[in-house]
């Protein structure tokens, strides 16, 4: 029998986003906290580089904050969305450092802490606040416990949702509207569903869809997907963000070599020591991730090499292990010394800067539901991310989501549904479990072939060709046999890619993070424009809405 909850707010993603969120509304409502993994186990624990706001830098200001997030977006950044960002910035610093996250100071007074800023690629002033190299962990370690011990938050881990739950699924009267969702635990394969009267995503992004990335398993798009399958819109999904430096060895698994390094003087070179940076942009190193991910890419391509090597040897061996300690003892246990030797690096897939299109308040196309963080599109990042804007975006927009939801307590809150069980009648155990896997490495490689730093029409209809071959297969795989957590997350992993390949074939021009080499420069014939997809029924998109 198909279990069921009811609760005030539930929350999908135990991120910074998702953690940010349950603190600000858990005092006045009951909040449910879905993780489909351990809580915290996403992307938010391996940001390295830190969380860019205005801060003690006389130097620095508001307005270059937000000319450098405007000018790293190549044109498309929304700029209320970004000002609003930004201008909130030294609060949501504040708040962190009250709920305890242990920022790097130049001083040991706690009463009056000068904060340690850094600097990375496309910022022109030190603004990086940081906690050494693991200033995602330091945030969701302290967001975490938070949560743990607070008496009105229900934790689900190693719950993954399935689906979104909506008034038109059900055959209910009225405006179509969020009601819930279904949920799989994974360790005892029952699917429960949970009713509730706000419905937050904050499941992260989707870099998994490439063959190689510094995100963690869990970054499978689900929340992209299933806000498609429920009718919202989604914008600009070809902005896919490839980190130009994760570690290249075959033990390392894309470990992440963060932009921070470059912002204390690494630099880039060839396997023969020759610097490369100088030649593709006059910042150099410093340039927008964009351009050095393409930059790398076309040397190792040139010159028919597997990598090129950062080095920041010529830092004190005391300065690297203060600043960059995690880095230097992941590294020294692959067998390299970056007190000594150049570490050598390859772009991967890092950020989606597209997502569900939502207002400033985080609150999406369908009623009662919300998204925050990586999963949504709010218009800040544009076609490219400025470094460590993204930790500012999730708990700047967790805040506007809280704000806003707690609001409602004031007016007529929605109603809890009664919703229908899980319906596993019709379905029988999958004898055939191989084609989850196969089918992953395939969508995986020739998304990384065909979709990936640089693009053709003639890549891109392959892969088209290619995703919607398994888009039928995997339909015909989901409605047919019991749901797993693997086919759940590739059910929303090839639903995303094919999200991604048709944003990339909408855009006739290179910007930003989507480069083409049909249409290699800037379209400046016209405004700059977002690429929104919509599930609209009488599109050739409607097909994908049942994905």
């Amino acid at each position: 029998m198909t279990e069921s909850l009811q609760t005030d707010v539930l929350v999908v993603g135990g991120g910074a986003a998702g953690l940010a969120l349950t603190l600000q509304l858990a005092e006045s409502y009951r909040v449910t906290l879905v993780a489909k993994s351990s809580l915290t186990e996403g992307s938010s624990l391996y940001a390295q580089g830190g969380i860019a706001s205005v801060g003690n830098n006389d130097n620095d200001s508001f307005d270059s904050h937000i000319e450098d997030t405007i000018t790293a977006g190549a044109g498309l950044c929304h700029r209320n969305v970004v000002e609003a960002v930004v201008k909130n910035g030294p609060e949501a610093l504040r708040w962190l450092a009250e709920m305890g996250v242990p920022f790097s100071c130049n001083s040991e007074d706690q009463d009056q802490p000068s904060y340690h800023l850094t600097r990375e690629g496309g910022h022109s002033s030190r603004r990086v606040f940081h906690a050494a190299d693991t200033t995602g962990k330091a945030i969701s370690s302290t967001l975490e416990a938070r949560v743990r011990e607070h008496r009105n938050v229900t934790l689900l881990e190693h719950h993954i949702a399935v689906d979104l739950i909506t008034s038109e699924k059900l055959g209910l009267p009225g405006n179509n509207r969020c009601l819930g969702l279904y949920t799989l635990n994974k360790n005892s394969g029952k699917v429960k569903s949970i009713s509730s009267r706000f419905i937050v995503l904050a499941t992260g992004g989707a870099s998994k869809v490439y063959l190689y990335t510094s995100n963690p398993d869990t970054s499978t798009g689900d929340g992209m997907a299933m806000a498609w399958r429920a009718g919202c819109r989604i914008a600009n999904m070809e902005f896919i963000q490839f980190h130009p430096t994760c570690l290249y060895h075959p033990q390392a698994r894309t470990f992440l070599i963060s932009e921070a390094l470059r912002g204390e003087g690494a630099r880039l070179l060839l396997p023969d020591g020759t610097a490369f940076m100088q030649q593709h942009h006059e910042r150099a190193e410093l340039a927008p991730r964009d351009v050095v991910a393409r930059a790398i890419d076309y040397e190792m391509k040139r010159a028919g090499i597997d990598c090129v090597y950062l080095d920041i040897s010529h830092k004190p061996v005391e300065f690297i292990k203060k600043h960059f300690p995690t880095i230097y003892q992941r590294c020294f246990d692959f067998g390299i010394d970056i007190s000594k030797d150049p570490i050598p690096v390859v772009p991967a897939a890092h950020y989606t800067c597209g997502g569900i299109m939502t207002d400033l308040n985080g609150v999406s196309d369908l009623p009662n539901l919300y998204a925050v963080g990586e999963c949504a599109f709010t218009g800040l990042h544009g076609a490219n991310r400025l470094a460590s804007n993204s930790l500012l975006e999730c708990i700047v927009f967790a805040h506007a989501a809280a704000r806003h939801i707690n609001q409602q307590r004031d007016k007529e809150s929605p109603a809890l549904v009664d919703l229908p069980p899980w319906d596993e009648s019709r379905v029988s155990d999958a004898d055939e479990q191989v084609v989850v896997s196969h089918n992953w490495d395939e969508l995986r490689h020739f998304m990384w072939d065909y979709v990936g730093i640089v693009r053709t029409n003639k890549r891109l209809e392959r892969a088209e060709h290619r995703v919607n071959l398994l888009i039928e297969e995997i339909r015909d795989y989901y409605a047919n046999f019991v749901i797993d957590n693997d086919l759940i997350e590739l059910r929303n992993l090839v639903l995303v890619a094919a999200l991604i390949i048709e944003s990339a074939k909408q855009r006739k021009e290179s910007r930003g993070l989507h480069f083409t080499r049909d249409y290699p420069e800037m379209d400046s014939s016209k405004p700059a424009q977002d690429t929104v997809l919509s599930p609209d029924r009488e599109t050739r998109l409607a097909a994908l809405a049942s994905v």
